[in-house]
């Protein structure tokens, strides 16, 4: 005969399993995608003369050395005025620009013979160089995850002043 005392051991050890395979199977929380950051750079007073725009983005440890790698970099034909370049995906943090108008584009910064340079070119923060280029607290900037904006004007140039 089938009692009572033979079903709740059984009611019981499925509600048991039912309460192990809930708690264990905790869902999965999807983790956020690393935050990015998008940098619209307008470089202004370009000159008329062409080429081409030439800009590299560099953090604290690169920016010193001259031979170093940029964070980011582009290279896009320069607009008379004003050329408007835009780096995308990058790490938010705090950052320089370097950037020079490539006239002849012979793929270098050319200098005078004392070494003062014949193209136009710029820094962020419109830093200006005295003898040597500005030093990193002079240029950075930070960029923020999401859409970041920094203008910048070319010294050196032919172009009309803002």
């Amino acid at each position: 005969m089938y009692t009572e005392e033979r079903q709740v051991p059984g009611l019981w050890a499925a509600a048991l399993s039912v309460a192990l395979v809930l708690g264990f199977c905790v869902p999965v929380l999807a983790q956020p995608a690393p935050a990015t950051a998008t940098l619209e750079v307008h470089v202004r007073n370009v000159s008329p003369r062409g080429g081409v725009m030439r800009l590299g983005l560099y953090d604290a440890a690169s920016y010193p050395d001259d031979k170093s790698k940029p964070a980011d970099a582009a290279d896009v034909p320069a607009e008379d005025g004003e050329t408007v370049i835009t780096l995308k995906n990058l790490t938010p943090g705090t950052y320089a620009i370097e950037a020079y108008q490539d006239i002849n584009s012979n793929d270098r910064m050319d200098k005078t013979w004392i070494g003062l340079p014949l193209e136009p070119f710029g820094f962020s923060r419109d830093a200006r160089p005295i003898l040597s280029k500005p030093g990193f607290d002079r240029v950075k900037f930070v960029v923020r995850a999401g859409s970041n904006i920094q203008i910048l004007h070319l010294q050196n140039s032919d172009a009309p002043g803002e």
